[in-house]
């Protein structure tokens, strides 16, 4: 296992595996970040194909995680992401590359092989393709028979043998237009799929190994995948065109119905007119009731401050009555106090 040291000082820093590292980075992101392999996600990607192959490509760059993929695939019934885009482009360079080692490689069979005549060639070609829909039905009879479908494998076999004897027949025509050093060697052809290696003599069980191995099925499915990565990105892309068109129409056809109202507008100016007398008698009207409920609470609140006022007067008239009464009572009885004194005086003194 790989480790590396954390922390800048080297005695005090801590060892830990390559393995921990990407699993606490893992923990810190999310499927949408920049960081996650999008053709992971989509199940799809070339590191995880074509691996245990002999074109194996390592491991992928970018982060491989299946738990995002779940949480991806949970999130895109919601939501719409457009992670085939990001797919596409992945898929479409890996497969510009290998497309451009077949052509490299068929340069240079055809610089080191003999040269031979166009009909030669073409019947070669046709060897070639025999062997190549031999070795396909080969691998689909041993496919078949893994599932347990026996008499289904039986009618391929069927068709291999038909296709043995078109091969036997075409070997022979194009042995007999070449030479016999000629014809022993080994006349070789790039596969389009995978750009290995076939040669014109090799048996069943060799085109078989091909066609049904791990290598050539995997570029398949890529190719298949590119595809119909390229489907979906139409339809989508075509869906958000008329999406994006159906809104412009909307908003023109809005700004026509405003520059129609406005010309409306001005073209009847009489009727512009009345709604502006409209409009300002109700204004007007509403003022007035405004104006209305004011005078009416203004005049609830002086007659009741002068009912208050009234009242008040009333109390403080009787309360000076009653003081007057009190002093003038208080006035004779001092009166008469004063006279019973004097007459008191006077019997005194007679």
């Amino acid at each position: 296992m790989l480790c590396i040291q954390e922390g800048s000082n080297g005695r005090n820093g801590r060892w830990c595996s390559v393995e921990a590292l990407r699993d606490t980075t893992r923990q810190r992101i999310k499927f949408s970040d920049d960081r996650v392999c999008k053709s992971h996600l989509l199940n799809c990607c070339p590191h995880d194909v074509l691996s245990g192959t002999r074109m194996d490509l390592g491991e992928c760059l970018k982060v491989h995680d299946l738990a995002l993929r779940a949480d991806y695939e949970i999130a895109s019934k919601e939501q719409d992401f457009f992670f085939e885009l990001d797919a596409m482009d992945h898929l479409q360079s890996f497969i510009a590359d290998c497309d451009r080692r077949t052509e490299v490689a068929k340069k240079r069979l055809a610089e080191t092989q003999e040269e031979i005549s166009a009909e030669v060639a073409a019947k070669a070609e046709r060897v070639h393709e025999l062997n190549e829909e031999i070795g396909k039905l080969l691998a689909k009879v041993e496919q078949l028979g893994a599932d347990g479908n026996v008499e289904e494998s039986q009618k391929v076999m069927d068709e291999v043998e038909k296709a043995r004897a078109k091969k036997r027949e075409a070997e022979e025509v194009y042995r007999n237009s070449m030479p016999a050093s000629s014809f022993q060697q080994q006349k070789l052809r790039v596969c389009e799929v995978c750009s290995a290696y076939l040669g014109l003599h090799d048996n069943d069980r060799r085109l078989a190994d091909h066609f049904g191995g791990k290598l050539h099925l995997g570029f398949i499915e890529i190719r298949e995948k590119l595809e119909e990565l390229r489907r979906v990105v139409a339809d989508k892309q075509e869906k958000r065109n008329q999406e994006r068109l159906k809104r412009r129409e909307e908003r023109e056809k809005e700004e026509r119905e405003k520059l129609r109202r406005s010309r409306s507008h001005s073209k009847n100016p009489r009727r512009s007119r009345s709604r502006d007398r409209r409009r300002h008698r109700s204004r007007s009207a509403s003022r007035e009731r405004k104006r209305r409920t004011r005078s009416k609470s203004r005049e609830k609140r002086h007659r009741h401050r002068s009912r208050s006022s009234s009242r008040s007067r009333s109390r403080s008239h009787q309360r000076s009555r009653h003081s007057s009464r009190d002093r003038s009572r208080e006035r004779k009885k001092t009166i008469l106090k004063r006279k019973i004194f004097q007459r008191q005086r006077t019997v005194k003194r007679s």
